[in-house]
């Protein structure tokens, strides 16, 4: 496959360096909606997913984020079919951590076991050598964390993962993690609609650590009909959607939202907010609207 274009959409978004040595355009895609209802099983047309993801590198995209639960396993797996050979500036980054009994059930696994056979799962349904940025998906209330990230850091010391991150998280668990081994993100609920996390937000800016909002279009009532996210869209030009992609960008360099979508044409509106600049006037527009 090609070399990434860095000239695509995505680079407009500008840069950010994971953990020091991953230099990633900040407007990566989430490969979660790329499989089916539920996050489970198939996609309905798993070509045109293939395309989506083909595409978002094309335009520029370099960080793709997915998880071995996705499917489970099927959107690995569709990322290795659409992509491989991968573009050498191409970052994946998976997680571990959850379970899956049926649609929409997810069940926490931290036991060191379950981590590293789902790690050798990545790698073997990716095709790499080496996980560029592993995240643990949960925390395990269940088993130590001590535990789990001991199991990551084993994984890491062996050469088969690059970084480690986390996902869903508070300041103090945060904290507690980073005194176990070296953590380069975070991967927390974040939208217009939803801004609970900044407390974990402001922590990744302090420290340099990436900041991956997951369900950055949820905009709940504000893009709908008459909404003030819709409003706001009508009167700049834009689908609310960008203007929801493009606020994330302008609130933090840390930022890294991966909107995720399995339409071709959904990811190109998504992409091109990219390219969208807002004033300072119009982000507080947003956020005054939004409570």
């Amino acid at each position: 496959m090609a070399q990434t274009d860095q000239e695509g959409i995505a680079a407009q978004s500008g840069t950010f360096t994971i953990g020091g040595d991953l230099e990633v355009n900040r407007l990566g895609f989430g490969a979660m909606r790329i499989t089916g209802e539920g996050i489970w099983g198939e996609p309905d047309d798993p070509a045109e997913c293939r395309r989506v993801l083909q595409r978002a590198v094309e335009h520029g995209v370099n960080l793709i984020d997915t998880a071995d639960s996705y499917g489970p396993e099927v959107s690995e797996r569709l990322i290795a079919e659409a992509l491989r050979p991968y573009p050498d500036d191409l970052v994946i980054a998976t997680k571990a951590g959850l379970t899956r009994s049926g649609p929409n059930q997810w069940t926490p696994n931290g036991r060191p076991e379950h981590i590293r056979e789902a790690c050798e799962g990545s790698l073997k349904r990716l095709g790499l050598e080496r996980i560029d940025l592993y995240q643990l998906h949960r925390i395990d209330r269940n088993v130590p964390v001590e535990e789990s990230l001991g199991a990551m850091t084993e994984l890491q010391s062996e050469g088969k993962v690059r970084h480690i991150g986390l996902s869903e998280v508070t300041v103090e668990q945060l904290g507690q993690a980073r005194g176990i081994t070296a953590i380069v993100s975070v991967q927390n609920r974040f939208n217009l609609a939803d801004r609970s996390a900044a407390d974990v937000l402001e922590v990744c800016e302090r420290e340099g650590l990436g900041f991956i909002p997951w369900f950055p279009l949820e905009t709940g009532q504000l893009a709908g009909t008459g909404g003030s996210l819709d409003e706001a869209a009508q009167r700049h030009g834009y689908a609310p959607a960008q203007l929801a992609l493009a606020w994330l960008l302008h609130r933090s360099p840390v930022m890294l939202p991966i909107p995720g979508t399995s339409s071709v044409e959904h990811l190109e509106e998504n992409l091109a907010a990219a390219a969208i600049e807002l004033s300072d006037e119009e982000v507080h527009e947003l956020e005054q609207a939004a409570g």
